[in-house]
């Protein structure tokens, strides 16, 4: 029996959007949110990005998904580092550009996925 293409090209964008998001928290969420846990003004500044990519997403008309956050943040990188940005070796969450804030945003709203997605 053979498997239609389709089911094999979704099975595999499905691992590659958890596995982007798996490697995006392991990078920046999970020292990100901790620090923003501790810092109010950054939980604030991380929650109204969190904002902006849901409207970008059209979040509030469709449930936010693996895929969608996946392509957003990949789309993010690819664009900044278009214009010079390099993710930095160990961030500094005392004051993170506008492009680490943002992707600590996409981290926080894949925290609000059901996690059976991630793994």
């Amino acid at each position: 029996m053979r498997v239609p293409n389709n089911r094999v090209a979704t099975r595999s964008a499905a691992v590659a959007a958890r596995s982007t998001l798996t490697s995006l928290t392991a990078a920046v969420g999970t020292a990100g949110l901790a620090a923003a846990h501790a810092n109010p003004g950054l939980l604030a500044e991380v929650d109204q990005h969190a904002a902006g990519v849901r409207d970008s997403l059209d979040g509030d008309r469709r449930p936010l998904t693996v895929a969608a956050l996946a392509g957003y943040a990949e789309g993010l990188r690819d664009a900044a580092a278009e214009h010079g940005w390099t993710p930095p070796a160990e961030p500094d969450w005392s004051e993170p550009d506008w492009t680490l804030t943002r992707l600590l945003a996409v981290c926080l709203l894949a925290r609000g996925l059901d996690p059976r997605h991630l793994a």
